[in-house]
């Protein structure tokens, strides 16, 4: 481990505390989401099967954890400066969560294309919404430039040390409520920013922890970036996992903590998607987003590796990191 990296970890643990400090003057502005064992899963793989449901965290998803540390541990000399992000999805919604709690002003830019159900969502909090570009490429470069020509503060959904940190406190709280240690965990990976924080704190705790990322087959660009060893553009396809969907912005720092710390990855098709949201509604009664089926899905299909361990009391972690998904986009999976 670099000293970096145990940069990160100690920032990962002071990141936990910022957040319960935060949770203990007012326990609904962020939770400590639920850890329950899955019996149908248990059952179904022989081992002990957790999942840590972050589909239950305030907004939605994990991604108000990196939200509130990054505006948490801004600078005092920053205090007036604009805070901007470019996000139609799960990223917006928490920073514009944190940024409402906080009081803090929030722009959020948006392709002009951007769904109407989206923009209702954002509409919800007290932020400023700016319509730039025709795709959410061209609406980030430009809240990034709109930063920097104001001297502001642009908050990536992935390749920022506070957000990695923030999204990494699942890993501690994992570690508290479980009491034990955690042989397999199964993450979903997008930008990386999850999977990269929780991979760092895990390795730490438990270095023999088995961490596996999990990607839907059309847009596994991040395992195909440490395939090929550098961060590539990799051509991808629509997907349910739309919240993992996208590229990975180029000298991204969630890449060599995903080269370094990922044990491997397990890639899943549009089916087994589907198939695993309608899994959590029979056997579980929770809905989640196409990104939370993905490590659910993979789980399920890794049986193998699961086994070649061979350890009598076997503990295995999903992590279930979203319940955004659309009415009429459920209603097909169902």
């Amino acid at each position: 481990m670099t000293k970096q990296d145990e940069s990160l970890v100690d920032n990962i643990i002071a990141a936990e505390s910022r957040l319960l400090q935060l949770r203990a003057n007012n326990e609904l502005l962020i939770r400590r989401t639920p850890l329950d064992l899955s019996h149908p899963l248990s059952k179904e793989l022989g081992a002990q099967v957790f999942l840590k449901l972050e589909s239950e965290q305030v907004t939605g998803t994990f991604k108000v954890r990196g939200a509130f540390n990054k505006l948490l541990n801004l600078h005092p000399l920053h205090s007036h400066s604009p805070v901007v992000t470019a996000s139609t999805g799960n990223h917006g919604a928490a920073v514009a969560h944190a940024g409402s709690v906080l009081k803090i002003p929030i722009c959020i830019f948006l392709p002009r294309n951007v769904q109407s159900t989206k923009v209702d969502k954002l509409s919800n909090y007290d932020v400023e919404l700016r319509y730039e570009g025709n795709d959410c490429l061209e609406a980030e470069l430009t809240a990034k430039r709109y930063a920097e020509e104001r001297q502001g503060i642009y908050i990536s959904p992935y390749n920022d040390w506070d957000i990695v940190a923030g999204q990494g406190t699942i890993a501690p709280e994992i570690c508290q409520q479980l009491g034990s240690s955690v042989d397999i965990i199964y993450v979903t990976v997008g930008g990386g920013g999850l999977i990269g924080g929780m991979a760092a704190y895990l390795k730490a705790i438990f270095p023999h922890c088995l961490v596996i990322g999990c990607l839907p087959e059309n847009s596994p660009v991040m395992y195909r970036c440490v395939q090929a060893g550098e961060i590539i553009e990799y051509p991808c396809s629509d997907t349910l996992s739309d919240a993992s969907a996208g590229g990975v912005e180029p000298g991204s720092i969630t890449f060599s903590l995903c080269q370094q710390y990922v044990d491997d990855y397990v890639l899943v098709n549009e089916e087994e998607i589907s198939e695993n949201i309608r899994y959590m509604v029979d056997k579980h009664k929770k809905i989640v987003e196409g990104a939370a089926a993905v490590a659910i899905a993979a789980c399920r299909k890794d049986r193998q590796r699961q086994m070649s361990l061979n350890k009598s009391k076997l503990n295995i972690v999903v992590v279930v990191c979203g319940s955004n998904i659309g009415y009429e986009t459920l209603k097909k999976c169902l």
